[in-house]
């Protein structure tokens, strides 16, 4: 089987956190929607159609992928697969190839025949699944097409267990002496490479946790089920609530609830994470913490690129862009969007709940980041000491959204001032 994951007009809604990343590399569960997809097996080559200035970078990472590739669609069939199709992996096998997956409206898989490939490029990606899909029969596909970013963490339970029914595994390893198991047994994994330490408690009466391969978790963690331990990821005496995911290499503390980390993600001390979104080379100084339920318990909105969205949700904390570090002590309000390379340093209140790329925050106070390079240099460095280079083509991708974000800054400090000159002043 041919298969290519495509981004439609919606892939900008999922900002910040797919800003350096195709919305089909964002974790769900325990995976990505690409390599949930390619772990079915059946999948022999595979490409990908993604927002232009993401394909140098995506490149790099898999060369061996077909890449807004028009040549490679015009040699076979090809099936299609939306970017925010959340489902069972075993779901790949009902993608009828006379047929297109339809939910709520929208395009969740259509298979493309060669001759009718061009008609993806002559506009955009999105028009040209559309326009394809009104010539198939429709069907309802299983699964949900995500459309923010809170979505992946409001579903990320569901995820979990429908990524742990479907993993074939050899045989968990046994937890330690001292260390205890609460509910059934099948629903715990444990690598064989996993280090567990005495008086660790694993709660699966509520669902299922998998403890990847390398995965270190310290005495004095409490995990809860649903949850995932990526490849390497450390745990230090932290209370791990149901419906987290945990990607590869974090190091992880305190209280975290209904939370993904993309990987690469350093939130070693205490305070508390609920239900928000954090990308790679992101680093939470001590007591960083997040609300994620309003005083009265109404629905959360969220400012991406500063536009308030409202998510009907009661239950939203924060969505931190790539390389962003908090300082000891911050504290975000309930539905907070931080973009790329922030510098958030607290002032003894709640920050702005929108806090543009590349700026930083010094006493409330939404002010201009350090210089490109000198952002660059700190990446350089966070990554070096996981022994991962920065490219020349990260390089590249992340200049570009240094200056397509200009905008947003400008408006948020525009939007600053006018907010002080409108307070009352002080006698």
């Amino acid at each position: 089987m041919r298969v290519a994951f495509f981004e439609d007009e919606r892939a900008t809604q999922f900002s910040p956190i797919a800003s350096l990343r195709p919305v089909f590399e964002l974790l769900c569960g325990h995976f990505s929607v690409r390599e949930r997809m390619l772990r079915t097996g059946t999948i022999h080559a595979w490409g990908a159609l993604l927002r232009d200035f993401l394909v140098e970078s995506y490149r790099e990472q898999h060369p061996e992928a077909h890449v807004n590739d028009r040549a490679w669609l015009s040699q076979g069939p090809t099936l299609l697969i939306n970017a925010r199709w959340l489902c069972s992996p075993s779901d790949l096998a009902r993608c009828d190839v006379d047929a297109v997956g339809i939910i709520d409206g929208e395009v969740a898989w259509i298979t493309v025949d060669p001759l009718e490939s061009p008609v993806l490029f002559a506009r955009s990606i999105g028009d040209g699944v559309a326009q394809l899909a009104r010539a198939r029969r429709r069907v309802k596909s299983p699964g949900l097409l995500a459309q923010y970013p809170w979505d992946l963490v409001h579903h990320n339970a569901t995820q979990l267990e429908l990524d742990y029914q479907k993993r074939t595994s050899p045989r968990s390893a046994a937890l330690p002496p001292q260390a205890a198991i609460v509910g059934p047994i099948e629903n715990l994994y444990i690598d064989t490479t996993a280090e567990i330490d005495p008086f660790v408690v694993i709660d699966v009466r509520k669902g299922s946790v998998y403890i990847d391969a390398g995965a270190k978790v310290q005495a004095f963690t409490r995990i809860e089920g649903p949850s995932f331990i990526g490849r390497e990821t450390q745990l230090f005496r932290t209370n791990l609530r149901e419906g987290c995911s945990l990607g590869p290499v974090c190091r992880v503390g305190g209280e975290v609830e209904g939370a993904i980390l993309q990987g690469y993600v350093n939130k070693y001390h205490d305070g508390f994470l609920g239900h928000a979104f954090v990308s790679p080379w992101c680093n939470l100084g001590a007591l960083t913490t997040n609300s994620d339920l309003k005083n009265d318990y109404t629905t959360v909105r969220v400012p991406l690129a500063g536009t308030a969205i409202e998510t009907g949700q009661m239950k939203v904390g924060c969505f931190l862009g790539d390389h962003t570090k908090t300082a000891i002590g911050s504290l975000f309000n309930t539905g907070t969007a931080v973009g790329v390379m922030c510098q958030v340093l607290p002032g003894g209140e709640l920050l702005p709940k929108h806090i543009p790329s590349f700026t930083r925050v010094w006493h409330g106070e939404i002010v201009d980041g350090f210089p490109i390079e000198r952002c660059l240099e700190t990446a350089r460095a966070a990554m070096h000491r996981r022994g991962i280079e920065l490219t020349e083509a990260q390089e590249r991708l992340l200049r570009h959204v240094h200056r397509e974000t200009a905008l947003e800054r400008k408006q948020a400090y525009e939007w600053q001032a006018t907010r002080r000159d409108a307070l009352p002043s002080v006698v």
